[in-house]
């Protein structure tokens, strides 16, 4: 540009100069103007520092600490009293970082899910009740499973007509007595596994009682899916039991 300029300056046609410098001659006369810096235009009604300050004191009062922007300006004009409008108190509350849920809100904090760990066997015992089916349609035996979580080894099984916590105590007392009590036993949230007999029992025994997941009563990973455990063999699946000793043996 400063070429074609020059060459201009010294009776050179626009056109031919275009030429020489290589440049359209459209491109080549266009004058570039850089614009003028433009002052900053403060608005007349800008707050003053003593006036932020002013609406910040007011919106962190005791009376307004946990009122949104708009009530506290609909409070303060049915007082007769303006403040500031909506839009401004919000761009105040923002410039100091308060722009957030005012409310004294219960804070919930991310917990880690809880895990049964075992670093050695007879330390944490889970247990279980599938049902097996019996010689008719509709009836059914109920098979107790107690499996150790480490070793994944069947500590205690039994084998009865129908579901009751008592044969659950029963049948923990049976294969503590054998195995030794652990340090936990872990169940879903069935009708037996939360009785009070259980309960009392491992209570009794200072043993950990652990339980799935709320609301879903029937989900226990440790134990899931029995029936793969007691009937591993592809065979016996579906298989029918003739009565409660078939089924136990």
């Amino acid at each position: 540009m400063t070429t074609y300029r020059a060459l201009t300056r010294r009776g050179v046609s626009t056109r031919t100069a275009a030429v020489l410098v290589g440049l359209p001659r459209a491109t080549a006369t266009r004058t570039p103007r850089t614009p003028a810096a433009r002052p900053l235009l403060v608005p007349a009604n800008k707050l003053d520092v003593l006036e932020r300050a002013r609406i910040l004191a007011v919106v962190n009062s005791a009376r307004f600490v946990d009122l949104p922007p708009i009530q506290i300006y609909a409070q303060l004009l049915d007082e007769g009293v303006y403040l500031a409008s909506i839009s401004t108190i919000y761009r105040v509350l923002a410039e100091n970082k308060q722009v957030r849920e005012r409310r004294r809100l219960a804070r919930h904090p991310a917990r880690a899910i809880p895990e049964l760990v075992a670093t050695g066997p007879g330390q944490v015992y889970t247990w279980d009740i599938t049902k097996l089916p019996g010689p008719i349609k509709g009836k059914y035996f109920d098979c107790y499973v107690m499996i150790d979580i480490f070793s994944r080894y069947i500590v205690g099984v039994k084998v009865h007509p129908a579901e009751s916590a008592v044969l659950a105590a029963e049948m923990m007392r049976e294969t503590f007595s054998i195995h030794g009590t652990p340090q936990v036993v872990h169940a879903d949230r069935g009708t037996s596994m939360t009785s009070k007999t259980v309960a009392a029992l491992l209570s009794d025994l200072e043993v950990t009682k652990s339980h799935s997941r709320p609301r879903v009563s029937n989900d226990n990973p440790y134990s899931d899916y029995p029936a793969s455990v007691i009937m591993p063999s592809t065979n016996l699946r579906g298989h029918v039991w003739a009565g409660q000793e078939a089924a136990a043996a």
